[in-house]
């Protein structure tokens, strides 16, 4: 489904990426994983259109999607939620999920999205007139990842979902995360706690100063000695 080949991105004169390469295929969740900085969600926002790369080949679904425009990139049908959330705080919940769909004509399946959201997260129903910024943190967790759904995404990136939750909230949205997956929609997840992201995925990739260095099933990386000491906490002898 994606194709990244030899991506190379920049802020100003710090390479940020440095040739990386990873793929994802259709029905899978991979993940990224690795220290702060390394590229994770640098390498996200490249993908759906947020930054330009410098060089190197971005394919989805066969179609070259390297520098366009993220609303174009969205059309096609991949749909990001970035780290931190970024809801419109003044918005409605409503009118946050409904920009999400900003590029739909179809009505009828626009409320039929809206009512497979709600179902994921019964919560926004009753929230759905409060300004987002009203919302705890887990809440406008949701709403984003809510506001991506509405998009009808093949591909969902998401990043760093768990990023200031309490633990039981982590543990609900990952819940719900696998629901959706299971209902089709295909992931590549960045995600600051190791142990959580590779549980949920079927393959990852650990990124270290822009560059993969580890990549392989989820599994074979949670026996990795390397993967456990960096990011598990582990001390392995």
């Amino acid at each position: 489904m994606l194709e990244v080949e030899g991506l190379r991105v920049s802020y100003g004169a710090v390479e940020a990426v440095k040739g990386l390469d990873l793929e994802v295929r259709a029905g899978e969740i991979v993940a990224l994983i690795g220290a702060n900085g390394a590229g994770k969600s640098t390498t996200l926002m490249t993908i759906s259109g947020a930054m330009a790369p410098t060089a190197g080949r971005i394919r989805f679904l066969g179609t070259a999607i390297e520098g366009r425009p993220a609303s174009e990139i969205v059309r096609l049908g991949i749909a990001h939620v970035p780290e931190g959330r970024r809801i419109f705080k003044r918005f409605t919940v409503m009118e946050n999920l409904r920009v999400g769909a900003i590029a739909r004509k179809d009505r009828g399946g626009i409320t039929a999205s809206l009512d497979a959201i709600f179902e994921y997260f019964p919560v926004l129903r009753d929230r759905r007139e409060q300004p987002g910024g009203t919302l705890s943190g887990g809440e406008q967790q949701m709403l984003a990842i809510g506001r991506a759904l509405m998009a009808q995404p093949k591909l969902l990136l998401l990043d760093e979902p768990s990023l200031g939750l309490a633990p039981l909230m982590v543990e609900r949205i990952f819940g719900i995360i696998r629901s959706i997956h299971r209902s089709g929609t295909t992931m590549l997840l960045v995600e600051q706690n190791a142990r959580t992201a590779l549980a949920l995925a079927d393959r990852a990739y650990v990124v270290e100063t822009g560059r993969i260095v580890l990549s392989g099933p989820s599994s074979a990386l949670l026996d990795d000695p390397k993967v456990r000491t960096a990011y598990l906490g582990e001390v392995t002898a």
